[in-house]
């Protein structure tokens, strides 16, 4: 169950979904909780906060993902993670990427510095004192950035139910993989602030790399200028691992939540 804790704490930091350009869909100082628990156990937290920096001479956005294991859960499954993403605010294409991790032991403190007039990266591994070159494109992106990119790239209008948008992210030493997101349709959902119109998605990526298609996850983001995660869930062989939005600040758009 830990490494599905895990993959539920990166799906919340690497969720991309379809926002709609002619509207900004974000802003800095937006913060995002999510909980998220297995059957009547509250397992852990995560965190996404966004805001305004310089990184050398550019103007980026930055991203601090957090995700941690709480209280009785933590006695089993122990998650202490770290992700932080520079992407510039013009064309959201990523230049730093930093995963710095603690899952009951097993580390990694990785920097990855992208160089797009080479169409390379360079992948730091501070743990191991190891370097190393990646190809890349200018249509890369990484686990955090894709999901902000996403938001504010592509008009849903445009998408119908069984549509799909594919996406070539740099995640880790693995190299760049495929991330695709299947749009399912619109649905109500109720969360802790009331009735949410949502979409729907089924993120799908290739088979044994952060997530598994056999995992089954399901995610619902917010239908209205935001576009924010609300909920996603895991169908497991045995139960199910659900997360949802619990805490929510700096939004760039109203909330739109449906009242009773």
């Amino acid at each position: 169950m830990k490494k599905i804790i895990t993959a539920l704490l990166l799906l919340f930091m690497a969720i991309p979904v379809m926002g709609q350009s002619s509207r900004p869909a974000f802003k800095p100082g937006e913060w995002l909780k999510f909980r998220i628990h297995y059957g009547f156990l509250n397992a852990s937290y995560a965190t996404l906060h966004l805001t305004s920096e310089t990184l050398g001479n550019t103007p980026v956005y930055h991203v601090v993902g957090r995700g941690k294991t709480t209280g009785f859960a933590s006695i089993f499954f122990k998650v202490d993670d770290t992700y932080e993403s520079y992407f510039g605010k013009e064309h959201g294409r990523p230049y730093k990427f930093v995963r710095k991790i603690d899952e009951g032991g097993y580390t990694k403190d990785i920097e990855i510095e992208f160089d797009y007039k080479e169409d390379k990266a360079l992948l730091i591994d501070n743990k191991n004192g190891t370097k190393q070159d990646i190809a890349i494109h200018d249509e890369i992106q990484d686990l955090i950035s894709a999901s902000y990119y996403l938001r504010s790239n592509y008009n849903l209008d445009e998408f119908k139910i069984g549509d799909s948008i594919d996406l070539d992210m740099l995640f880790d030493d693995d190299g760049v993989f495929k991330f695709q997101l299947k749009y399912l349709g619109k649905e109500i959902i109720r969360t802790k602030f009331g009735k949410v119109e949502c979409l729907k998605f089924r993120p799908l990526v290739q088979s044994g790399r952060v997530f598994k298609e056999k995992e089954s996850l399901t995610l619902w983001v917010s239908n209205d200028w935001n576009k924010i995660p609300i909920r996603v869930k895991a169908d497991l062989a045995v139960g199910s691992l659900k997360a949802d939005l619990d805490g929510y600040n700096g939004l760039k758009n109203q909330f739109k939540i449906i009242m009773n």
